[in-house]
């Protein structure tokens, strides 16, 4: 159980969080593939392409494959699995297309600015993820988030990716908070939850895309259980 008493600061993930990650990156697929009139179902793609996704963020994660292996073999590894092949130059430009376009869509998960009006007043709040550095800060800016956080410590700007330590070390020295008054709210137990429990903080884990359940911390389904328990 949480011990509201202790905390003064709370970060937040951004993706699978508060932002709607596959929403959005659903509309903006949507797009991109109208225009360039590829022939393929949305559907399918989708079905193919947000578990090879979240497979290469990890290896992006471990530091196993760079931001542009990451970018182009996604796509690259969801057409092939769909039949379909597309040169090198044409993956590119649907790479950068989808980072250009991905933070023009604002979609949030339900109880997002609620939960976010609610602790203003009593916490201070800032934001860390592995995202990258100048897409984070659209997304943000884009949503009208801006106005809720102090900072924003992405991986790409300190240099570590969660888990590692260094990232939320950095945000807490950042921000003059002690391990002990920090809480850690996000989506991934191995990023977020544990990363953060192994630095003295605490955390609740909003399960937004079904990880298997445990017993390290909280688990809530819905940013309102968020705000009723805070």
């Amino acid at each position: 159980m949480i011990d509201t008493s202790r905390i003064k600061t709370i970060f937040f993930d951004l993706d699978h969080t508060l932002w709607d990650f596959e929403k959005n990156s659903a509309l903006t697929f949507e797009k991109i593939f109208s225009a360039a009139e590829v022939d393929v179902p949305l559907d399918a793609f989708l079905n193919a392409y947000v578990p090879i996704n979240h497979q290469y963020w990890k290896l992006y994660r471990d530091n196993q494959i760079t931001q542009e292996e990451l970018r182009l073999l996604r796509l690259q590894k969801t057409f092939e699995q769909l039949g379909l092949q597309f040169q090198p130059a044409e993956l590119s430009h649907f790479s950068t297309q989808y980072i250009q376009y991905l933070c023009t869509f604002t979609h949030l998960f339900e109880g997002t600015v609620e939960l976010l009006t609610h602790l203003r007043p009593s916490f201070d709040l800032h934001l860390i993820t592995n995202g990258f550095d100048e897409v984070q800060h659209f997304k943000v800016s884009n949503s009208d988030l801006s106005q809720y956080f102090g900072q924003i410590f992405t991986a790409e700007k300190v240099g570590y990716k969660k888990p590692h330590p260094k990232i939320f070390a950095h945000a807490l020295e950042q921000t003059a908070t002690q391990p002990e008054h920090a809480l850690m709210i996000g989506d991934s137990l191995e990023a977020d939850i544990l990363g953060a429990q192994d630095m003295g903080m605490q955390a609740i884990h909003f399960n937004s895309h079904n990880e298997p359940l445990h017993k390290h911390c909280l688990i809530v389904n819905s940013l309102a259980e968020i705000k009723a328990l805070l």
